[in-house]
């Protein structure tokens, strides 16, 4: 069931159990969860969420992760953390969404669930600047087709995989194409992407932090900076995964949010 609640997107999958709400990385969805919301069914409900600037969501005019954080945390409190505190799980980009908004509104937030991100400034953001001006190239205005927007796109990123997930961004409107997240403004701020911001404070909930074990957003020295915004955090690394470790092993991923959401 999708929710159009002001100015942020959201689906519903489940009926039963506590509410877990999904918070997707840069150039995401909600739907991004599909398979994991499916997967911790009949024990936990989840909420799909597209944040600000992506997806069927509003666009802010800025990217700063306060701003974000803060928006989001207005749609809980008058949505699924209405009447009691939500889980929240964050991957990548909206883990940091996910770490400031449980910073800053602890009282919407039981258990926090942090996937293969840290409260650190990201290395490597470079390679999302060629993804974005790849994206923004596309003649939307000579298109007929997703198929013809994806020969387009081929040369520049020739991953298959890649591709094709960024496609999930191009909607039909009207007559033509147009791009769901705001590629201009995700392109300006890369650098407010990148970074985490001082936001004070200590998130003393249980805390669960997921590693890929080939990815390099979760290291050795990210523990102390966690530690000390998030004093609960047990850490989990799954094997065999890289960045999208939801997406890579989905079973395993489950598992982990299953154990930990459903805990005495």
């Amino acid at each position: 069931m999708s929710e159009e609640q002001p100015g942020i997107h959201s689906t519903t999958v489940g009926e039963s159990g506590p509410t877990v709400v999904f918070l997707h990385g840069l150039f995401g969805q909600g739907r991004n969860f599909s398979k994991v919301a499916r997967g911790l069914q009949p024990e936990l409900r989840s909420v799909l969420v597209d944040l600000p600037n992506h997806g069927r969501s509003e666009w802010l005019g800025t990217a700063d992760y306060v701003a974000v954080a803060d928006r989001v945390a207005d749609w809980l409190r008058d949505g699924p953390a209405a009447d009691a505190p939500v889980h929240l799980v964050g991957h990548s980009m909206g883990g940091k969404v996910a770490m400031v908004l449980a910073l800053r509104h602890p009282e919407l937030v039981d258990r926090l669930v942090v996937a293969d991100i840290s409260p650190v400034a990201s290395s490597g953001v470079g390679q999302f600047e060629h993804l974005l001006d790849s994206l923004a190239a596309v003649d939307l205005t000579s298109i007929g087709s997703r198929r013809e927007a994806e020969e387009q796109l081929r040369e520049p990123i020739p991953d298959d995989g890649v591709r094709h997930f960024l496609l999930t961004n191009l909607r039909a409107r009207g007559d033509g194409f147009a791009w769901q997240p705001d590629l201009a403004l995700l392109r300006r701020e890369l650098p407010t992407i990148g970074g985490f911001p001082e936001v004070g404070g200590v998130f003393d909930h249980p805390v669960l932090w997921v590693a890929g074990e080939r990815s390099d957003y979760v290291l050795p020295e990210h523990g102390p900076q966690m530690r000390r915004l998030f004093p609960r955090t047990r850490a989990v690394t799954l094997k065999d995964a890289g960045h999208w470790v939801h997406s890579e092993q989905p079973e395993a991923f489950v598992s982990a949010l299953k154990v930990f959401l459903t805990a005495e």
